[in-house]
């Protein structure tokens, strides 16, 4: 049985992305074929779209040489930002940002480029319902995060 890499389902992957605004967030391939890959685009992306790049993948690959197993999924709102792309994507959002301090910082996304991010912090107001209320700017090196998340603001 031949070894599925890495590089060979990257390279499938980004020809066929080429030209839309959809981007790998990440991809796994394990020791036993099983290939693992997250999608995101800059508008967001659909079951279907994901279905169309599982279907494109698998023709692009002969089971006959190749046994595998393929998942394809959206870079879901659990999955944190692997890349400066999802920030982007996600100005005018509300994050979580996890620093390596052990801090935590909420609030919407402002900014975002290769040395850090900026967000206006979301701060408890006082009185009984405590009401969330923008705050200051923040500016937070990417050297200092750990790890990024949307929040769901209902």
């Amino acid at each position: 049985m031949k070894m599925i890499n890495n590089e060979q389902i990257n390279n499938i992957v980004e020809a066929y992305l080429e030209g839309t605004d959809k981007f790998v967030v990440k991809l796994t391939v394990s020791k036993d074929n099983l290939i693992n890959l997250f999608v995101d685009g800059d508008h967001g992306i659909t079951i279907d779209d994901c279905v169309k790049l599982s279907r494109h993948i698998e023709n692009s690959l002969d089971r006959d040489e190749e046994d595998f197993e393929l998942r394809v999924s959206s870079a879901g709102i659990d999955l944190p930002y692997m890349m400066l792309r999802q920030y982007t994507k996600n100005i005018g959002r509300k994050i979580e940002a996890k620093l390596k301090d052990g801090t935590k910082k909420r609030g919407e996304l402002v900014s975002a480029d290769s040395e850090k991010i900026e967000i206006i912090e979301d701060i408890k107001g006082k009185g009984k319902k405590k009401k969330i209320v923008p705050g200051e700017k923040l500016e937070i090196p990417m050297s200092e995060i750990m790890e990024t998340k949307s929040i769901i603001v209902i």
